[in-house]
């Protein structure tokens, strides 16, 4: 083997006797259950997690050398197997993550860190070992490969694209800076994920201060004396921002949000940039968004400025008239006061004070619409019937944490997946909202290997007097993120390495299902008052959606500034005169012109889980959304409860990954070309 394994993981290889035994008994080690058997997390420890991970590294290990072992190259004997070892790596480094993510255990987190970390860099290994690259590029050139069609020749094309995206044609000197790079990114990654997640700020406040916050929210977060106090956390950001009537708690709140780890994270991103772009010349390209963006749709930097700049030019108008709107209404409400301006932290408030006052909808009464219960509920009947499918919860699961839940979907009597809900925030628990793969589906000569996956949430918590009530953008939320599970869920091909789409079309799939909120049929099936039973009245309805656009412009370009920091940092970097990563926001205020979104002393930067974890990736939500609208369309035509729509949907677009092209897989399903028609309606910008 190529890569590099340290004296103590040389040392565990040749001690571990947990994992595995010789005569083919059952392992003791929860992870190793067995093909589509649940593994019993409950019962996982610490030192699993480091044997699951030692484990896989052997198991590979036998893999690759079998593979190079081959006197002559065939599909099987190299592409086959190849996508083997990269499900071993795939589950076990997903596993150990999620452990990384989610336990309430400090010490199994720390080895699932330990574990992913050691397995990222044993990946990096193999992607640039030579002699596995050579026995690929000689099947390439044989009779054989020029016979392949469909999802193999895609394989074999993406494969060989893989091990050259990491470094397998440097030479010597450069491949070690490459695994070098490779490792320190990777460590940096961690270290900011684990500083976000520890974060524990607070905000005191007094009864003056909580003016405007719901009474249930701050029973939920009564202190002493008359105190409350306010965890600095997602599941609390929209309530606190949207509705304290004091400008000094929105600003202070506003300023402990935006500061979460800031004086351990500011050094470490100026350090991921740095050693990003580094990696990108070791390479030989001239960024590190160049070099990141040849496997995806967009494929260059050009093609997403473009993109970019296109809507911001669309956008900017609309933004500057929103921030006017709410500025009027702050100096409507303040008129005693000269030189009034439209703050950052005033931006939610006065949006919501123009939504209750102008359009009678008040986000915080909407909540008791909402409880999770019934929304999972009415979620999971809409996607069943889509779908066909049928999800069949788990009685008293093996699981992490007692909270979650789990669920094994069907297809009539065929079991076609199984996933995890751990929907609340809990301390030291991964604070943003995902779906997370745990294992891809693939065919085995045992059978098919059902897909695993998880929905990561920090939803509202419920309190002691009411259920968790979502808001409509937390709604929003567990909508699209259980999209991602039902695209997982979906895949049924032939390889796990063709089971995720291309990483810049990733969000369309969910994105699509956020459209079902929006019609009166679908949300009242489900919205129903917590106490009284009342279905949400379609006169308030009517109103949520003549209020739909309010600020949309403000909001697209809020995101735009975000989707050109992330672009700014990645493709403009200037490694003899780095640009401070604070300097960038106010740069980026004069240059679109709307209002200066910067606040002094904050680091938004140090928090911001895509810039560490999703490097040029911010830019896919909008260019995702495109082919969302289009593809919606098919829906608005057919019904939005057609089942045989939505199992076209599942089949040709859910179910793809990579195995064929999107851009025909999306032709297919329409039955024309796409366009953004669709899109440019939604935005609300006209």
């Amino acid at each position: 083997m190529k890569f590099l394994l340290s004296a103590f993981l040389l040392f565990s290889l040749m001690s571990c006797q947990n994992s595995s035994s010789s005569n083919g008994e059952k392992s003791s080690n929860p992870f190793l259950a067995g093909m589509n058997v649940p593994i019993d997390y409950a019962k996982v420890s610490a030192k699993d997690v480091e044997d699951y991970a030692i484990h896989t590294v052997k198991a590979i290990t036998s893999g690759l050398e079998a593979i190079k072992a081959q006197p002559s190259e065939t599909f099987e004997n190299v592409f086959v197997a190849m996508d083997d070892v990269n499900n071993k790596i795939s589950v076990a480094y997903s596993n150990c993550h999620m452990m990384f993510w989610v336990s309430p255990d400090s010490l199994i987190r720390a080895k699932g860190l330990w574990g992913f970390q050691m397995l990222d860099s044993v990946s990096t290994g193999i992607y640039s070992d030579k002699e596995l690259f050579t026995k690929m590029i000689n099947f390439r050139s044989s009779d054989a490969y020029a016979e392949l069609k469909g999802n193999r020749k895609i394989l074999v094309d993406d494969m060989i694209l893989g091990f050259e995206q990491s470094g397998v044609n440097l030479t010597p000197e450069k491949l070690e800076r490459f695994k070098k790079l490779t490792m320190e990114i990777g460590q940096l990654s961690s270290r900011y994920s684990d500083n976000m997640n520890a974060s524990n700020d607070i905000l005191t406040l007094d009864e003056n201060g909580a003016k405007g916050l719901p009474e249930s929210f701050m029973e939920n977060y009564k202190g002493v004396e008359g105190k409350y106090e306010i965890p600095i956390i997602n599941a609390t950001n929209e309530t606190v921002m949207g509705n304290a009537e004091s400008e000094e708690t929105r600003k202070a709140y506003y300023t402990k949000f935006n500061n979460r780890a800031a004086a351990q994270n500011l050094p470490i991103l100026d350090s991921l940039i740095r050693k990003r772009d580094e990696l990108a010349e070791v390479m030989g390209y001239p960024s590190y968004a160049a070099y990141t963006l040849v496997p995806k749709m967009a494929k260059d930097p050009q093609t997403v400025w473009t993109f970019v700049n296109d809507l911001i030019s669309r956008s900017s108008e609309k933004a500057k008239s929103d921030m006017i709107q709410l500025e009027n209404e702050k100096k409507a409400e303040l008129k005693d006061q000269k030189d009034i301006h439209l703050q950052t932290w005033d931006i939610a408030f006065f949006k919501n004070q123009i939504l209750k006052k102008q359009y009678d909808v008040n986000n915080e009464e909407l909540r008791s619409y909402f409880p999770m219960d019934q929304c999972l509920k009415g979620m999971f009947e809409i996607y069943q019937k889509l779908l066909n499918y049928q999800f069949r919860k788990v009685e008293n699961p093996s699981v992490w944490s007692p909270e979650v839940e789990m669920y094994d979907v069907y297809e009539g009597d065929k079991l076609k997946g199984r996933f995890y809900l751990d929907l609340y925030p809990r301390p030291n628990k991964e604070t943003w909202f995902y779906g997370v793969g745990l294992t891809p589906g693939r065919a085995t000569p045992e059978g098919y290997e059902i897909p695993v996956s998880m929905l990561l949430g920090n939803f509202t918590l419920p309190t002691k007097t009411q259920p968790s009530l979502l808001s409509q953008k937390e709604l929003n939320t567990l909508f699209h993120e259980f999209g991602h599970i039902m695209e997982a869920m979906s895949y049924h091909g032939e390889f796990s390495s063709q089971s995720s789409s291309k990483a810049d079309f990733a969000e369309a799939m969910s994105q699509l299902f956020e459209n079902w909120l929006w019609d009166y049929d679908i949300l009242s099936s489900f919205a129903k008052h917590y106490e009284t039973g009342e279905v949400l009245p379609k006169a308030t309805f009517d109103n949520m959606f003549k209020a739909k656009n309010v600020a949309s412009g403000l909001t697209a370009i809020q995101q735009l500034q975000k989707c050109v920091y992330d672009m700014s940092l990645y493709d403009k970097y200037n490694p003899d005169a780095p640009l401070s990563t604070d300097q960038l926001w106010k740069d980026l205020d004069k240059q679109l012109g709307v209002m200066n979104f910067y606040v002094d002393n904050t680091h938004m930067q140090a928090s911001w889980i895509h810039i560490n974890t999703h490097p040029v990736y911010y830019y896919g939500y909008l260019w995702s959304r495109v082919y969302a609208q289009d593809m919606f369309t098919e829906f608005e035509k057919n019904g939005l409860t057609d089942t045989k729509t939505g199992v076209r949907y599942r089949d040709i677009i859910l179910a793809n990954g990579t195995q064929r092209d999107v851009i025909a897989a999306v032709e297919e399903f329409l039955g024309r070309p796409s366009n953004n028609e669709a899109y440019i309606k939604s935005l609300g910008l006209n």
